[in-house]
């Protein structure tokens, strides 16, 4: 995403459903979301869920709802990201919130923010540089072309934001068989 507005142009066509649009977002700013997650979600244990799924959740409700025309205020990179920030803090506090239910544990999970999260004064105020957008999105590709075909398909549906049951589903095996291959593409990202 270089060229001056190409972000806009992403946006257009991402409300028109482009999905090369949805792919092309998705490289400049997913990497920042996992971050953002990350802060949101303190260092307490997560079990169900980690900061790439809720990424990956804020991300699909972005898409899904330029798609449904559900942000008429959405035209460039200044509401994009505001956006983004509100959607993955959403997101993060659902996913605490579910967690800390009775029957999950109960509260064992520090608030969003605790253990030095940064307030949403500070997230909204940074902005991608070309340069870094343009060095995610190589990132990005190049860590999806690591994958082997059928992995690839795994990490795709996660993006698309579905749950690990609905893809062993998809796939006609169990949910342990999905939570690994999930661990692998951990590991071979990590590498």
């Amino acid at each position: 995403m270089n060229p001056e507005g190409s972000v806009t142009r992403c946006i257009t066509a991402l409300k028109a459903g482009e999905v090369s649009a949805a792919e092309q977002l998705w490289q400049g700013y997913f990497q920042r979301l996992v971050g953002l997650a990350r802060r949101k979600l303190g260092t307490g244990g997560r079990r169900l869920a980690d900061e790439e799924d809720v990424a990956l959740s804020a991300f699909k409700s972005l898409c899904l709802g330029a798609a449904r025309g559900r942000f008429p205020k959405l035209c460039d990179r200044d509401s994009l990201w505001p956006l983004l920030v509100v959607l993955t803090a959403h997101k993060a506090r659902d996913l605490i919130k579910f967690e800390r239910r009775q029957k999950r544990g109960g509260d064992r999970l520090p608030e969003p923010g605790a253990a030095g999260g940064a307030g949403i004064e500070t997230v909204l105020s940074r902005e991608p540089t070309p340069e870094f957008s343009a060095m995610v999105a190589e990132n990005c590709g190049r860590l999806l072309a690591r994958l082997e075909p059928a992995v690839q398909r795994i990490a795709q549906w996660k993006l698309d934001g579905y749950s690990n049951a609905e893809i062993a589903q998809q796939l006609q095996c169990g949910l342990r068989t999905v939570e690994r291959r999930l661990e692998l593409i951990r590991r071979v990202w990590e590498q």
